[in-house]
């Protein structure tokens, strides 16, 4: 993986795949929102979605009512296309182009949700770097909501290795600053007919005294 470019490899795939040419394509991200109904997010809430792309998960908090939602991707260019998929409605979104291992947040946030892009950190370094951003940016009575592969499910996607998880080792790696909530296990169905086993598991902040 050495001179990996994954702005680069992203970059590329948004601007050559359709929406439906990607694994991870979900009409209704019903797991991604049946959270934000478990924890009673308020409309008010801040909220960031993690690797967001141009998944439609944005489209549906949007409808809902949410008022304060951040969407960060490392591709310009799927931020680029839900700008376009949701019109006049882009505006009310903050869209930031970062690499989630070296983001660095200008606010704190109520809710953070992350579907598939902290299993792409596989260097124990942008791991830490993820979650000590994470702790420092979330509010001490907001969720993490992370879901990655689990150990049932792929080793790569789009071409790259991918760090897998369970429900144990996610609540270990997360322990020093998140106590676990619950963990579910998830199939998600592809556009080619395959099935992908996600872990998702919910977190909070560790109450410092």
């Amino acid at each position: 993986m050495e001179n990996f470019d994954r702005k680069k490899h992203w970059e590329n795939i948004y601007q050559t795949k359709e929406l439906k040419e990607v694994s991870w394509f979900q009409p209704t991200p019903e797991t991604s929102l049946d959270f934000f109904k478990q924890f009673n997010v308020p409309t008010t809430a801040k909220v960031i979605d993690i690797g967001g792309g141009d998944s439609f998960l944005v489209d549906h908090l949007l409808d809902l009512g949410y008022q304060d939602i951040s969407v960060l991707d490392i591709s310009a260019a799927a931020i680029d296309r839900a700008k376009q998929r949701l019109g006049d409605k882009a505006k009310n979104v903050k869209w930031i182009v970062a690499d989630a291992a070296t983001f660095k947040p200008t606010e704190k946030y109520d809710f953070w949700h992350d579907r598939a892009a902290f299993h792409f950190l596989t260097d124990e370094q942008e791991i830490s770097n993820y979650l000590e951003t994470a702790e420092q940016n979330i509010n001490s009575t907001g969720v993490l909501v992370i879901g990655t592969f689990s150990e049932q499910g792929p080793k790569k996607c789009s071409g790259i290795e991918i760090k897998q998880y369970s429900e144990t080792t996610m609540t270990d790696r997360l322990k020093k600053f998140f106590e676990k909530i619950k963990c579910i296990t998830v199939d998600h169905k592809t556009p080619f007919d395959t099935i992908q086993n996600f872990v998702f598991c919910s977190f909070r902040k560790l109450q410092t005294a």
